[in-house]
């Protein structure tokens, strides 16, 4: 019983550093934060703070550390009963099962992730966000695709969708999630699937001139 509530205390002031954290880098960004405004801010002396990370940037690694794993682990369940006869079948107006739980996971942890994505925030952790996104959905999406039908090199196409992936987690974030998850995710799904010209009309207003 000791040990469960010993727990949940660690767990409740590292999740007050977190925050504090996030708030901080909001206002000043991630290079101007000091430990004494992190412990002023949260309430805690510096010897609590240092019983759980070496500095900022332990704190800055660490929580990032905890996001990819965790969006690691959505991704895997999501995707472990996608076979190929499966995906076969999948209705191209449905999102993605990864998406739909990346979205409802963003929304879980927005403060902190919204600020990471932000313009304040970490440009490593939004080249990371980027490389699940690819290998966690568009490498096992891609699989199922014909080399010869394609119209653009690979490595171009990917480039291209994982980009327009996390700027629109972006906009969802900074707009103060507008939408629910699931809207979120038929919507990036609609784009993903149809092409930007197809979801913004102009596929048929561009065929007309031909």
């Amino acid at each position: 019983m000791n040990e469960k509530k010993i727990d949940r205390r660690i767990l409740r002031t590292r999740q007050r550093i977190k925050e504090t954290f996030a708030q901080l880098m909001e206002e000043k960004g991630f290079e101007a934060i000091t430990i004494r405004d992190l412990t002023e801010r949260a309430d805690i002396n510096r010897g609590t703070f240092y019983l759980h990370y070496l500095d900022k940037y332990d704190l800055l690694e660490k929580s990032e550390n905890e996001i990819f794993e965790e969006m690691e682990k959505i991704a895997d369940k999501a995707w472990e009963k996608v076979s190929r006869e499966h995906y076969g079948k999948m209705n191209l107006d449905e999102p993605f099962p990864f998406i739909i739980k990346l979205f409802e996971y963003l929304e879980e942890n927005y403060e902190f992730i919204r600020v990471l994505l932000g313009p304040n925030g970490n440009s490593a952790f939004q080249l990371r966000v980027k490389e699940v996104i690819k290998i966690k959905m568009l490498d096992k999406v891609l699989r199922y695709t014909q080399p010869k039908q394609m119209l653009v090199p690979m490595d171009y196409l990917v480039a291209y969708v994982s980009s327009a992936h996390l700027g629109v987690i972006q906009q969802w974030l900074q707009r103060g999630m507008d939408r629910t998850p699931q809207e979120m995710a038929l919507l990036l799904s609609k784009i993903s699937n149809f092409g930007p010209a197809h979801v913004a009309g102009l596929k048929e207003t561009l065929e007309g001139k031909k």
